[in-house]
């Protein structure tokens, strides 16, 4: 079992930046892809963006690629989602959550354990 704790979201203007950030702990952290999803309002959840257990290799949902960056620190448990040029279409509930392999994947059963998100708002 892991825990996973979101933080960094908040209200940002189109075109504007904010870095999210996923505390992990309970296993090895190391061992796992990580992935990010999000859910806007009335719509299903979504794949974001992945990355493999030791940062080699990384995927993106069109919509955000060029312009979202996911990265993780194993040293710290950590994993991150840069976004950048953001529009009033990336509002959402952001989650943060942990693989059940090492690989990335974009299907949300691949992933055993979630965080409880963080909420990103875009204004126009």
């Amino acid at each position: 079992q892991v825990q996973l704790v979101e933080s960094g979201g908040g209200l940002v203007q189109a075109g504007g930046s904010l870095r999210l950030s996923c505390a992990a702990s309970g296993r090895t952290f190391s061992s796992y892809g990580m992935g990010w999803f999000r859910q806007a309002p009335g719509k299903e959840r979504e794949f974001v963006a992945a990355v493999s257990r030791l940062g080699v290799s990384t995927v993106y949902a069109d919509s955000v690629k060029g312009r979202f960056t996911i990265s993780r620190d194993n040293a710290k448990n950590m994993v991150y989602l840069q976004m950048s040029s953001l529009k009033p279409e990336d509002t959402a509930v952001y989650y943060c959550a942990s693989g059940t392999t090492g690989g990335v994947s974009r299907q949300g059963p691949a992933y055993a354990n979630w965080g409880q998100g963080t909420q990103v708002t875009v204004s126009s």
